[in-house]
């Protein structure tokens, strides 16, 4: 029970301190709670009552590590599809519906929008997210001295509160020191807005910054999760056994990662022609 304390304590406070400051609230958590007993009250809701089973649901969603953008996603779902109901509902079985194949950026869009950029921060930020595959919450949270530039890696903090590794190629080296050498501010961030005071980029600046790159260059949908399912493919195109994929992108189940694997129909073809001819 305690590192389920612990996790969610850490889930909420990823939005305001940096990976060293989270390392040190953690650390600071384990030795607090080392000589306590952690124990927990789990309150049974009415057989009916569907508010209290939706608490439940999402206490226990926050506690796996779910991020409070989910949470809401899934409050939001599920208080719609109470409504739409009326009536009381304790457990629903799985529906079956269409396997959409989602897109990916082509090696010509991901060119148009490297030359299009505007300065060496985008340039930078689109680099970063298609050689990595990494999550836009987990960039957002890098700090300058979390990058290894001779082993072109860096460590990022996941879903869950979970490190991993990511790597990069020699392109996004060479444009990511570029960038943090025209920098004049002495903000740790990885990544800060364009304008005084330069404050640490946000989700939503960068998804913004990437929209309008698309809306110019008349590219459908660009936005940064699109950057990570292309990464995805191309790697699965060449080969890259689905559980290294999994440790990559830092799914907890290989299901997820599964996702990815079904996206380009041309892998299906290339290995038709190959056994069968």
């Amino acid at each position: 029970m305690k590192k389920e304390l612990i996790a969610e304590v850490m889930q909420r406070m990823l939005a305001c301190l940096d990976n060293a400051q989270l390392k040190q609230l953690q650390q600071a958590l384990e030795k607090t709670l080392f000589h306590y007993e952690v124990t927990e009250t789990v309150v049974t809701p009415e057989e009916n009552d569907n508010a209290k089973l939706l608490e439940t649901f999402i206490a226990a969603k926050r506690i796996e590590g779910c991020s409070e953008k989910t949470l809401k996603y899934y409050r939001t779902t599920l208080e719609t599809m109470l409504a739409a109901l009326q009536k009381n509902v304790r457990r629903i079985h799985k529906v079956k519906t269409a396997t959409c194949i989602k897109e990916t950026y082509t090696d010509e869009d991901l060119e148009r929008m490297r030359d299009h950029c505007e300065n060496l921060r985008d340039l930078a930020i689109i680099d970063m997210l298609a050689s990595t595959g990494m999550r836009i919450g987990e960039m957002v949270l890098l700090n300058r001295k979390d990058i290894n530039f001779n082993e072109r890696e860096c460590v990022v903090f996941g879903k869950g509160d979970k490190e991993r590794v990511v790597y990069f190629d020699a392109r996004t080296k060479l444009h990511l020191m570029e960038y943090l050498e025209s920098r004049t501010d002495n903000n740790p961030a990885l990544f800060v807005t364009l304008q005084s005071p330069h404050e640490r980029t946000k989700i939503g600046g960068i998804e913004t910054r990437l929209r309008d790159i698309g809306k110019k260059l008349n590219i459908i949908k660009v936005h940064p999760h699109k950057f990570r399912r292309t990464l995805a493919t191309m790697v699965i195109d060449k080969g890259m056994p689905i559980e290294q994929l999994q440790r990559l992108l830092g799914h907890q189940r290989i299901d997820t990662t599964l996702q990815y694997a079904m996206i380009k129909q041309n892998n299906v073809k290339i290995a038709h022609k190959k056994y069968i001819g």
